[in-house]
């Protein structure tokens, strides 16, 4: 299939050196959207409409898994992740589960030391630390429920950043850095700039979400852990899932930023989609540097979801 480019301009502009992470600057910046079908044309201007409502830059990936059709904006920004890494944080647990050095049913402590002050609904129910969580409740916890405690006691467990993310370009998944832990990217005294080490092309992100519902790169049990755990999500009620007709299945992962300056650094979801005639679609949509309030940043992402389900179940 012939691939459509067109250029749209975006207010913000977004520095791209993972190594040398810069506060983005407010300038123009033309982009590509792409499309792999001329079908998804009108699908396209769509989006690059919807996204436009967020004032900042806006990273979308979608990928009809059935048909093969795929459609980009912004895909060569390397946006900041925030919690949205958590996904491969996970798969990288799973595939130590899976290679007989930890278990699902072992626990593991979370001591004093490992709490700093952060969102963490393990911490608010254990201030002191805890010695009875197992590796399944915290990876629950830290994917459907964003724990970040929990998050980076499995960092830890399974050797640190650098083995997740040597394991997520081992997948063939280059266009992703996971270099950072949530205490070292958010924690106290952190500097803003730091959350930009965690970065990712949405097309990158949807390729890890095309990795796991292959089933590829996880044993079935694993596999079917982590989509359960990721289809019980709970945060961002109002972003992928915000338009969707009630029940729609969405195996999600959401990611917040700070503010500095009036902008939100991050406002994300990805996840993929199961539409009413069976197809699945993976949906990718990260808002950097946003000038809009919650309420549209949230909206621009349930909306360019509920685009993309309506042009593929029709």
């Amino acid at each position: 299939m012939r691939s459509y480019i067109i250029s749209a301009t975006i207010i913000t502009l977004m520095a791209s050196c993972a190594g040398n992470p810069k506060q983005p600057a407010a300038d123009s910046l033309t982009v590509s959207a792409t499309s792999t079908s001329p079908t998804t044309d009108s699908l396209r201007q769509q989006i690059s409409a919807i996204a436009a409502e967020a004032k900042g830059i806006v990273g979308v990936a979608i990928q009809n898994f059935t048909t093969g059709d795929t459609l980009t904006l912004n895909d060569t920004a390397r946006l900041p992740m925030q919690s949205v890494f958590k996904f491969p944080i996970a798969m990288a647990v799973l595939k130590q589960v899976d290679e007989g050095k930890l278990t699902l049913e072992q626990t593991l402590p979370v001591t004093p030391d490992d709490l700093f002050e952060t969102y963490s609904p393990l911490q608010d129910s254990f201030p002191k630390g805890t010695k009875d969580k197992t590796i399944a409740n915290l990876i629950y916890l830290m994917v459907a429920k964003s724990d970040n405690i929990a998050c980076d006691v499995l960092i830890r467990k399974v050797g640190g950043c650098k083995v997740i993310n040597d394991f997520v370009h081992g997948l063939g998944v280059k266009n992703i850095e996971i270099v950072l832990t949530e205490e070292e990217m958010n924690g106290p005294g952190t500097g803003f700039d730091l959350q930009f080490k965690n970065w990712a092309n949405a097309s990158a992100y949807s390729q890890l979400l095309d990795i796991l519902r292959k089933g590829t790169a996880l044993s079935k049990p694993s596999n079917d852990f982590l989509m359960n755990t990721m289809l019980a999500t709970t945060t961002g009620k109002n972003r992928l899932p915000g338009l969707l007709p009630a029940g729609t299945p969405v195996a999600h992962k959401t990611g917040s930023g700070s503010t500095k300056d009036g902008l939100v650094s991050a406002t994300n979801d990805a996840g993929i989609i199961t539409l009413p005639n069976g197809q699945l679609l993976a949906v990718s949509v990260f808002v950097s540097m946003s000038a809009a309030d919650e309420a549209t940043r949230d909206a621009v992402i349930a909306k360019i979801a509920k685009a993309a389900y309506d042009h593929y179940s029709k």
